[in-house]
């Protein structure tokens, strides 16, 4: 019985969708972003916390750049050249934002753009 609730197991459907790099993207993105706006939220006290996911921020649009910049990605060249100034705009304002010399608001505003444009299945 027990080799038997094994197979049955073992050969089920997947109960678990099947992730997309846009799913794994969006995930992504949207836990950064669920993170800038609850620590700016806490105001000075969340400095340091803000401070933590304005890097993460920043690595996932390296990561976005460096995926635009390969040859191998197939993305319209109109489209790359935006990620590539959202991703200089990114790294510019985060470092105001570090000196506490401006909001997060531009670059939650962005991330939400990108989560929903890659909800309506833009490429």
């Amino acid at each position: 019985m027990n080799a038997l609730r094994h197979a049955k197991q073992a050969y089920s459907a997947v109960k678990a969708p099947t992730r997309t790099p846009k799913n794994l993207e969006y995930d992504a993105i949207a836990r950064i972003t669920h993170r800038l706006v609850a620590a700016a939220k806490k105001g000075p006290d969340g400095f340091n916390t803000l401070v933590a996911a304005l890097t993460d921020n920043r690595k996932l649009w390296t990561i976005f750049m460096a995926d635009v910049a390969s040859p191998s990605n197939e993305l319209p060249a109109e489209l790359k050249d935006h990620i590539a100034y959202l991703t200089e705009f990114t790294r510019q304002h985060t470092s105001k934002v570090l000196a506490r010399e401006a909001s997060v608001a531009p670059l939650v505003e962005i991330n939400t753009a990108i989560m929903r444009g890659l909800r309506s299945g833009a490429p």
